[in-house]
């Protein structure tokens, strides 16, 4: 299995300027904080809440191709925040989670609930603190799926995941339920919500995370979706790679423009992705380049995306790749801004508590949980309610953040020491890992 993805001069240059790296037999090493790690892994739970929730009161409201009777045409625009939030596309309002676009949080002493952006990952982490090993198969996903996703019940599925937890409950393993010819689905968005926390669990070392998310990723995506999954595993990996005094702006995009490198060049994701930034540097607005992508991917079908024209129900408003081209402009036009690319995320269109989703989760990790509660302006819930969308875990369904990032933690205690030829220094609560100059194929 190769992974396409080379590092750059700059990337060494960060890398080695700026590693705490003491020597040890020739080989140079570095040290990450475990307690500050935890509570960035809090604020990576609290962050992807709060855009997770934001984002639901947008989701499927704007598609730029319109439904029958007019709904899902044009789209929101930054003068919309703070105004009244539109019918989506099945005429539904989300009067209960807010009838303004606006922040959507759970207050101090409440709980957050579990929404599918969330509890898939929930998931897996439960699995990999309590199994020996670090990769998961076929099996231990199939078991986990059908041990805590309801069969019958409304199970917060959808597309993709739908169609593969119906083929796992005909005995189908992953990865093939994302397979194309069992799974005509293999192209949404599904496993960007399930599978970027991959990239916590191997900090600095995308070539690692990449290998511990590869059988995750294709439980429901295969081809292109795949590629945009990895995309952000790589991206989260990245996260606690130490820089010298790079603003969050530049770190950002950095970690983005590497994270490009493992996109095939005559795919289009990696299209989208420059059309995007050749978009942003150019000073276009956020609202106008969203336009554009949506010309040019949805109406004129550019760079072989078909799937506005395959998927009769939405014009492929679900699908990994314009829900990837929406991320990319919230990413790059919020530069860095919690609230900013939340709100952009949420006003661009589409599937949008995804790509906000995923943003609030990755500054949320770099921010850390105290910097994220100070920005929201108060402390915010810290409990988490798995059960709102899955079913058999401890406690009745109730985590914390806190727990949560602790077991996290362990998790990446066996990764340092089985993977990362690392070991923990206990006396200072660091990891020491060798220092990685290249991405092995």
């Amino acid at each position: 299995m190769k992974f396409p993805i080379k590092l750059s001069l700059m990337f060494l240059m960060f890398y080695f300027m700026s590693c705490n790296s003491p020597k040890n037999e020739g080989i140079q090493l570095m040290s990450i904080s475990r307690s500050e790690y935890q509570n960035s892994l809090e604020g990576f739970w609290l962050g992807q809440s709060i855009a997770n929730w934001t984002g639901l009161v947008t989701e499927m409201d704007k598609i730029g191709i319109p439904t029958s009777d007019g709904r899902g045409e044009g789209f929101y625009t930054r003068d919309d925040w703070g105004k009244a939030d539109q019918p989506n596309i099945w005429g539904e309002f989300k009067n209960d989670l807010s009838k303004i676009i606006d922040f959507k949080v759970a207050e101090k002493d409440s709980v957050w609930g579990a929404d599918d952006d969330t509890d898939i990952e929930y998931m897996y982490q439960e699995l990999l603190v309590n199994i020996h090993g670090i990769y998961l198969t076929g099996e231990q996903i199939r078991n986990a799926w059908i041990n805590h996703i309801y069969e019958e019940e409304e199970n917060y599925l959808w597309v993709s995941n739908q169609r593969a937890f119906d083929l796992m409950q005909k005995g189908i393993i992953p990865p093939e339920t994302s397979d194309p010819k069992n799974n005509p689905f293999y192209e949404m968005i599904d496993a960007q919500l399930t599978t970027e926390i991959f990239g916590l669990f191997a900090p600095t070392q995308p070539e690692i995370a990449l290998k511990l998310s590869y059988l995750p990723i294709r439980t429901t995506a295969s081809g292109n979706a795949a590629s945009i999954a990895e995309f952000y595993v790589i991206m989260h990996s990245l996260a606690s790679m130490p820089t010298l005094n790079m603003s969050l702006k530049s770190k950002i995009q950095w970690m983005a423009n590497m994270a490009r490198l493992h996109l095939p060049n005559e795919k289009y994701p990696a299209k989208m992705y420059d059309f995007v930034v050749k978009n942003y540097d150019n000073g276009t607005p956020w609202e106008t380049t969203r336009d554009l992508l949506h010309e040019k991917y949805q109406i004129q079908q550019d760079d072989g995306y078909l799937w506005s024209s395959k998927d009769k129900d939405c014009s492929g408003c679900f699908a990994a790749g314009i829900n990837f081209g929406a991320s990319i402009i919230s990413l790059f036009y919020g530069e860095g801004d919690f609230k900013e690319t939340i709100k952009i995320g949420a006003l661009t269109g589409w599937d949008s508590d995804n790509p906000t989703a995923t943003w609030g989760g990755l500054l949320g990790f770099m921010l850390g949980k105290d910097e994220v509660e100070k920005i929201m302006g108060r402390p915010l819930a810290n409990k988490y309610n798995i059960h709102r969308t899955r079913k058999g875990f401890p406690n009745n369904g109730i985590d914390s953040f806190e727990n949560m990032a602790a077991k996290g933690t362990a998790i990446i205690n066996k990764v340092v020491l089985r993977k990362m030829e690392g070991f923990v220094d206990k006396q200072n609560n660091r990891w020491v890992l060798p220092i990685r100059t290249y991405i092995k194929d």
